[in-house]
């Protein structure tokens, strides 16, 4: 619900959606993002969250969750494509390359598929920093009709 308005906010309409739609969204990946993802999901790998250890790992270096770098593919569903009032449904997903602490990464999302009958959308997700490709995968969304739709 909007605060400034009391008007309940809504995303696409199922009639509303086609093939090739896009969004996207790019988030730096602090430390401070990382800790608070760790503290959320109980996840406290080191390799996240120690210096020392990740060190000596074969990555050289604290990683991101990759999670946390999907996440943000949940930002574009929840507040873009299809937005508001949508429920994600299922989410398969390949990670590809790491994420560092301190990369911004772009997450991406295009409309592939619609299932009009099951009110449905099927979505390809990629995560890229800079032009390398981090994660890619395809989500499937629930998307509500619009009255008398």
């Amino acid at each position: 619900m909007s605060q400034s308005t009391g008007q309940v906010a809504h995303g696409y309409y199922l009639h509303e959606l086609a093939v090739g739609m896009q969004a996207s969204y790019s988030k730096a990946i602090t430390d401070e993002a990382v800790q608070a993802f760790a503290t959320v999901s109980g996840d406290d790998n080191p390799l996240h969250l120690n210096d020392d250890f990740a060190r000596e790992t074969r990555f050289g270096r604290r990683l991101a969750h990759g999670m946390l770098t999907t996440s943000l593919w949940s930002t574009i569903v929840g507040t873009q494509l299809p937005g508001p009032g949508c429920a994600y449904m299922s989410q398969e997903l390949v990670f590809l390359k790491p994420v560092y602490i301190g990369d911004t990464v772009v997450a991406g999302m295009t409309v592939t598929a619609i299932d009009t009958e099951r009110q449905q959308v099927v979505l390809s997700a990629q995560a890229r920093v800079g032009d390398v490709l981090v994660a890619r995968g395809e989500g499937r969304v629930w998307v509500p009709r619009a009255q008398g739709k």
